[in-house]
């Protein structure tokens, strides 16, 4: 925005009384991130940009999500609930800075863009001291009414307080806003005095605007974009329009999505060129998927790295700090844990695969388990390139498999194995003729009996 650089962004976080958990609400999640870490996703970032997050007392886990997501986060405590103003003005310290710009956002409404963002901030340059964000409402029962007239916003009337006429309006509020930076705290502070009650309401700015002598006007968005959310019934549906989201970018960016009603992918998720996706993959965070790679069906993956060509599943399940190099294939029924797999390795199926690096080229044959965890400690695997682990195999951790060895199937290997040696390990086979037909017999016989 030409001339006005700076810009200071208070975000209330807030607190869920009708989640029905333990969970403060803007840590529960959408697409395997935070409410929270969404709204702050879209909101601006950069240089001149300046953020503050409103938390409630004993909500530390609140300040370090806010944290995670943006280092640069400064984070302020209300330690009364006395309103969405007097939760802005928790922030007073970093207001009081005098940016350009204030925007006040919400960490419960994480379908936000950064675009609404932006054009949010458009008035300002125009001469408005206030824009309020608002939608047309499918069904407005409940919401604050928005009051327009001309090109002003003349009023915010909450729906209990409305008439009949004006809860016909179906423009609402959506609770974001856009101060001028200059006079946005001397408006905040006035909200107080505007209603005359012990609780302060961002609602009455517009009415301190006006009594101010200044410009007050409305940006509009979707309803969808600004549905905040209160019970896990709004996170289901957050997340049904998240999904859609996600799947669309991903459909647009050339990824073939066989099923795409079945598929749910992370807000992070990562694709190559000529990706496929089957029926009912699910994708949590931290997922980066190559060029060329398949990811069968029924297959699900969490923080893992998929190379170029490679594929996975069906029925596969990766879980965090498995990487997958070029043209590996991961099978059915196999389950891998921090495990690096090289290029073209193959574990086909009925495997897992944990704490291990394979190199290139292995082969790691069907119901074959890499024993990691004694009940105290996890402890490493090593496979050497080109190495072949026969059928029902068990790799008891700490052990190297050198390159190129062959492991016999059914074999339980307990120490090392040098390259290109054969290990293996199983008792005797011991037959004796005609045992089954004699135990038979004497079954039948003393069944007889009876």
């Amino acid at each position: 925005m030409t001339g006005r650089t700076s810009l200071t962004i208070v975000l209330a976080a807030g607190e869920g009384t009708r989640m029905r958990s333990s969970t403060p609400k803007v840590l529960h999640q959408v697409a395997g991130q935070s409410l929270l870490a969404h709204v702050l996703g879209a909101a601006p970032a950069g240089e001149g940009a300046s953020l503050a997050v409103v938390v409630g007392p004993d909500h530390q886990p609140v300040a370090e999500e806010a944290k995670r997501a943006r280092p640069d986060a400064a984070t302020y405590i209300q330690h009364e609930r006395l309103g969405t103003g007097h939760a802005v003005l928790a922030a007073r310290e970093a207001i009081a800075k005098g940016a350009d710009d204030l925007l006040i956002a919400f960490g419960d409404t994480p379908l936000i863009s950064a675009e609404t963002f932006a054009r949010l901030r458009a008035p300002l340059e125009a001469g408005a001291a206030l824009a309020v964000l608002g939608f047309r409402a499918g069904d407005p029962t409940g919401y604050g009414r928005l009051l327009v007239e001309g090109n002003q916003l003349t009023a915010i009337r909450e729906h209990a307080d409305a008439t009949p006429a004006e809860r016909r309006i179906d423009l609402c509020n959506a609770g974001l806003m856009a101060f001028d930076g200059k006079t946005a705290l001397a408006i905040i502070e006035k909200i107080g005095n505007a209603n005359g009650k012990s609780e302060f309401y961002l609602t009455d700015a517009v009415e301190v605007v006006r009594a101010m002598g200044l410009q007050a006007t409305v940006i509009e968005t979707g309803e969808d974009e600004v549905r905040g959310i209160n019970t896990k019934a709004q996170l289901a549906e957050a997340e049904q329009i998240m999904q859609a989201r996600l799947r669309k970018a991903a459909l647009d960016a050339g990824v073939t999505i066989v099923a795409p009603e079945t598929v749910f992918l992370a807000a992070d998720t990562t694709f190559g060129k000529d990706v496929t996706l089957e029926h009912y993959v699910v994708i949590g965070p931290g997922v980066s998927i190559a060029d060329g790679a398949v990811i069968h069906a029924f297959s699900h993956l969490v923080q893992a790295a998929i190379g170029k060509k490679a594929s996975i599943g069906p029925y596969a399940r990766l879980r965090p700090g498995t990487m997958v190099g070029e043209g590996a294939r991961i099978g059915n029924f196999v389950e891998t844990k921090a495990a690096i797999l090289e290029a073209g390795v193959k574990v086909n199926h009925l495997t897992y695969i944990g704490d291990t690096h394979i190199g290139a080229g292995a082969n790691i044959g069907a119901g074959t388990i890499t024993c990691n965890y004694d009940g105290f400690n996890k402890h490493k695997t090593l496979i050497g390139a080109g190495a072949f682990v026969g059928s029902n195999s068990s790799l008891v951790a700490p052990v190297n498999i050198g390159a190129g060895a062959y492991i016999g199937s059914g074999s339980v290997i307990t120490r090392d194995v040098p390259d290109d040696a054969l290990a293996f390990e199983r008792s005797p086979v011991v037959v004796k003729d005609g045992w089954a037909k004699r135990f038979r017999d004497e079954k039948a016989a003393a069944k007889k009996l009876k």
